[in-house]
Formats: C-alpha cells, sequence, structure tokens
C-alpha cells in the first residue's frame, strides 16, 4: 500500500504543476492528482505479473526444446524447478490479480514482450538461477527467496525496463524505487497456505481523504504560507529560493494548522528527506532552519492545536 511519505510526493507534483500552469480547475487537478497515484498501482501489478511473464516464457522455450528433432538429453528431461516454483504459482493463479490486469487492460507484456525476453535472458545468465536448479531442495522457502533475489537483482535495476516503464507513463519515473520496495515487501509476505489477493492502494480511508485535504488546503491557503515564509527569510530573494522548497515549506505549514493528529517533528522529518531526493543538496538545512523558525511563531501564538503527543 501507498504510504504517507509517496503520498507527500504525488500532492508536491500535483501543486507545483498547478502553481506552475496558474490553473484555477482545481476539480481537474485533484483528478488528475487520484489518477496518478491509481497509476502507481498499476505499475505494482504490472511488476508483479512480469515475473510470471518470465516464467511463462521458459516453460515456453523448454517445450520448444523438447520437440527438436535432434533435442538432446537434457532438453528431453528439462529441469522444471523455475516454473514450478511454488510462490510464482501464487501469483499465476490470483483471481484478484488476474481480474485486476484483465478489468484495466494491462496486456503490456503481451504487446511488447521484448522486455519479458530481456529479463527471462538476464535471468538465465545468473549465476543464483544456475544454483537455483542445482538445489534438491522443494520448499515454499526456498522458492520464495530465489524470487525475491530474483526481483531485487534482475528486474529491479533493469535500465532498459525502466525505460520503457517510463516511456508508457512519465510519473512512474518516481514510482519506480517506491514501487520496487513495495513488492519486496509483498513477495516476503507470501504464505503457501493463503492466496494472493491484491491488497489496498491506501491503508485505509484517512489516508485516501489526506491526500484531497492536503492538495486543497495548500492550493487554496498558498498565498498566506508565502508571506510566511517571506517574514523568516528576510534576506532572501523569493525568486532566488528553489520553487520545490517553497511547496515543501507552505506543505509542512499546512500539516502544522490542519492536521492535528500528525505530530510537527514527523511534518518536519518527512518534508526534510522529501527534499533530499526532490530539491537542492542545500535544501533539507534551509527548510528545517525555516520551519523551525515558523513552528516557533506558530506555537507562541497559539495557532497550533495538536492531539496527544503532536507538539513533541
Amino acid at each position: 500500500m501507498i504510504n504517507r511519505r509517496h503520498i507527500r510526493v504525488k500532492v508536491m507534483q500535483s501543486v507545483y504543476a498547478l502553481l506552475q500552469s496558474k490553473s484555477d480547475n482545481l476539480t481537474k487537478e485533484e483528478n488528475f492528482l487520484y489518477n496518478s497515484i491509481d497509476k502507481m498501482y498499476d505499475l505494482y501489478v504490472l511488476l508483479l505479473r512480469l515475473l510470471v511473464e518470465v516464467r511463462d516464457m521458459e516453460e515456453k522455450y523448454l517445450e520448444i526444446a523438447q520437440k527438436k528433432f535432434l533435442a538432446t538429453t537434457e532438453e528431453l528431461n528439462p529441469n522444471t524447478k523455475f516454473i514450478d516454483n511454488k510462490l510464482l504459482e501464487l501469483l499465476a493463479t490470483s483471481v484478484s490479480l488476474n481480474d485486476y490486469i484483465d478489468t484495466h487492460k494491462l496486456n503490456y507484456w503481451e504487446l511488447d514482450d521484448e522486455y519479458v525476453k530481456e529479463i527471462w535472458k538476464k535471468l538465465k545468465e545468473s549465476s543464483f538461477f544456475k544454483t537455483y536448479l542445482k538445489s534438491e531442495q522443494t520448499s515454499f522457502q526456498e522458492d520464495k527467496e530465489f524470487i525475491i533475489l530474483f526481483f531485487k537483482e534482475i528486474i529491479a535495476p533493469n535500465e532498459k525496463l525502466a525505460d520503457y516503464l517510463e516511456d508508457k507513463n512519465i510519473g512512474w519515473v518516481d514510482d519506480i524505487p517506491f514501487v520496487n520496495t513495495w513488492i519486496v515487501k509483498t513477495l516476503k509476505q507470501l504464505n503457501s497456505n493463503k492466496p494472493f489477493v491484491l491488497g489496498s492502494l491506501y491503508k485505509d480511508d484517512d489516508d485516501k481523504k489526506f491526500v484531497l485535504d492536503l492538495f486543497r488546503k495548500v492550493v487554496l491557503n498558498h498565498t498566506d504560507y508565502e508571506k510566511l515564509i517571506e517574514d523568516k527569510t528576510p534576506n532572501w530573494d523569493t525568486d532566488r529560493i528553489a520553487k520545490m522548497d517553497i511547496i515543501l515549506i507552505k506543505m509542512a505549514i499546512c500539516e502544522f494548522l490542519n492536521f492535528p493528529s500528525i505530530p510537527t517533528r514527523v511534518t518536519i522529518n518527512e518534508y526534510i528527506e522529501i527534499a533530499k531526493d526532490y530539491s537542492s543538496e542545500k535544501s533539507s538545512f534551509f527548510i528545517n532552519g525555516v520551519l523551525d523558525k515558523i513552528l516557533k511563531e506558530l506555537t507562541a501564538s497559539k495557532k497550533i492545536n495538536k492531539i496527544g503527543r503532536g507538539l513533541l
């Protein structure tokens, strides 16, 4: 499922796009924001399905090799350990996974199977694939560990695959690292005694509501927040401050004032970490300093009302 940090990143990107375009169609931008998050779920499903597609390609290869006129003994009696992998069978027979693919017409790997072949060849060339085939174990745990290694070593770092996915959806370039981590967590949680069922995109309704609430409140109050920032940066020309830094600070102010259940320290830490990935090298220090000043002023004026341990 998507976590709060990635929600913040998605909101940040949408706020930036809206302010740059000077659009006043809030509903359109909100729909675009939700759609970009939904598309990330498509990516998650596609990469899970890719594991099965590679297995199916190996199975077809073994079947063709068996039918060769001068097939070798090895080709006539192939090692089927990989195509019999129990974890892959869970994914292949998942009703929810297959229904999602059919409903959303995610037939990428049928149309562009050269990328399946790219991954399949890389796997066949790997030393850990050969080691796996030689192993005489037949446990679900071994199958799981192999597939996790396969994903981490072959699929996740593949640049051709990443370029292809970026061409399909430019927004996925920022989603791939998060989705890769999400998939590894999913694989680790699979159990041989339970069928695989796709989980929810959001942890709960509060997280889905958080998307829209944060976006709306930042956009509708961004001029007020900008004034607050200017007061705390008298020696800075606003035009010289990175636009992304300004947006991140505005989002943090919004959380200070409008989200009583989110501790202020959590808010500050989250936006510092996001700045490290999406803004300039020194942005995290700048943002931390400005937010510290703003938080002290808002606290002194009793404008912050946090629940429980919120101010710690």
